[in-house]
């Protein structure tokens, strides 16, 4: 793990020497933040236009519930496997896997002659997300001290949301200048570059901290996943996190797969304009991950997650009350600003509260488990949209997040260091920490 420390310099007083201390950012990892930023403007590109892309193969609102509901399927079934992975084979191999598999995905997504045909390349898209997206937090996590650690994952979503500033304008400009599939093709481009990157980044880490992974074995997986299970069970931290984030995730699945359609149908913006108010999400995102990370470092992780859980309702409540460009933009300014204070210091939490060798597991068993309490809910957002009304569905989205800050502020908390009783989560991860030694 690299050692890091907020001052630039430190002094050796024994020695009387001046001591060059190390970045917060060591080069490895800004290396592949530069992988994943290349890689995630392709994906931006298009995600936040998937829906609209569906709409133009003839997909109804329903159908778009359902597709985003039969799309998380595949990942249920690999975002634990993808840990796993990760866990035992290194971080930078199981990103390099995933990579290939979605260069495949760009394929499918732009050959696709109709709405379910999209389908395939979600699916290996979602093999893709399943072997990076439990590696990319752990990376982080051993390439930072504890200390520090919210700070650097402040630091590196601050990196990460230009995929957010660059992707959304440029993928509606293209699409609606030249067309969904040249806009996927451009994409794709972004991610073969990105792809190179990881599998040379891989190779060298093949030679050194990955030289010798652990042999992949149904008794290796079976025990990880008992100890995340054991945890789960303890009813310490990180059961709390699982229940108030699947009941987020539920709330949101309801209704972000939708609301692009709500944008163009209702609202009456243009493909470009919603491109502009995901970048104005990154944009505000951007400027609040670093002094969220920061925040909770010297506060707690909990304060900035709840602070962010507020200004989700109000952002989700503004959405439903304005019907033009600028009240949209102030919506999606105020999700940047909650989403950005609560990213850092979420991932910071389950990174102290599980053990080293075990978080690419416990990153995958989170998605996975966030992924089957929300498998209907795409479905159920849109059932409401046609019987109800589609406000209806986005003003629901809104008070259950804000009823999760109650449990936020009671149960995000971690044990004091040395002490030996009183935390489910503690004696377990002790446990775990002992067998993997």
């Amino acid at each position: 793990m690299t050692k890091t420390i907020d001052t630039a310099t430190s002094t050796d007083l024994s020695a009387g020497k001046e001591i060059k201390a190390a970045p917060l950012i060591s080069r490895k990892l800004l290396l592949f933040m530069v992988a994943m930023v290349l890689a995630n403007i392709g994906g931006n590109m298009y995600g936040p236009l998937l829906p609209l892309y569906l709409k133009s193969l003839n997909a109804s609102v329903v159908q778009i519930g359902l597709f985003f509901t039969l799309a998380q399927i595949v990942p249920l079934a690999l975002q634990i496997l993808g840990g796993w992975i990760s866990d035992s084979l290194g971080r930078l191999r199981s990103i390099a896997m995933g990579s290939v598999a979605g260069v495949f995905s760009y394929l499918g997504l732009i050959l696709a002659p109709t709405w379910q045909w999209v389908l395939l390349g979600e699916g290996l898209s979602s093999v893709t997300r399943s072997l990076v997206g439990p590696s990319f937090s752990a990376f982080i996590a051993e390439e930072s001290a504890e200390e520090s650690r919210a700070r650097v994952f402040g630091i590196t979503e601050t990196i990460f949301m230009v995929v957010a500033v660059v992707g959304p304008p440029l993928g509606g400009w293209m699409a609606d200048v030249y067309g969904f599939r040249i806009m996927l093709g451009a994409a794709g481009g972004l991610y073969f570059i990105a792809t190179i990157i990881r599998v040379a980044m891989a190779r060298s880490a093949a030679q050194a901290k990955e030289a010798n992974p652990e042999k992949l074995s149904m008794v290796s997986l079976r025990r990880d996943l008992g100890l995340m299970i054991g945890m789960i069970l303890a009813g310490g931290v990180i059961t709390w996190i699982l229940l108030t984030d699947g009941v987020r995730d539920i709330a949101f699945s309801m209704s972000f797969t939708l609301i692009p359609v709500y944008l163009q149908d209702i609202g009456g913006m243009s493909i470009q304009q919603i491109g502009w108010l995901e970048s104005i999400f990154g944009i505000f995102m951007m400027l609040v991950t670093m002094p969220a990370g920061w925040l909770a470092d010297r506060k707690g992780d909990r304060v900035p997650i709840v602070i962010g859980f507020f200004l989700e309702f109000v952002a989700m409540m503004t959405l439903i009350r304005v019907s033009n460009f600028i009240g949209y933009a102030v919506a999606w300014a105020i999700f940047g600003l909650g989403v950005g204070l609560m990213s850092p210091a979420y991932q910071s939490l389950i990174s102290k509260a599980v053990p080293e060798k075990m978080r690419g597991t416990a990153f995958g068993f989170f998605q996975t488990s966030l992924g089957v309490v929300s498998l209907p809910a795409p479905w159920i957002g849109a059932q409401l949209w046609e019987r109800v009304s589609p406000r209806f569905t986005f003003t629901l989205t809104a008070w259950m997040g804000l009823l999760s800050i109650i449990p936020v502020w009671f149960k995000f908390k971690l044990p004091a260091k040395g002490e030996q009783a009183g935390s489910g989560d503690e004696v377990t991860i002790k446990g775990a920490q002992h067998k993997e030694e």
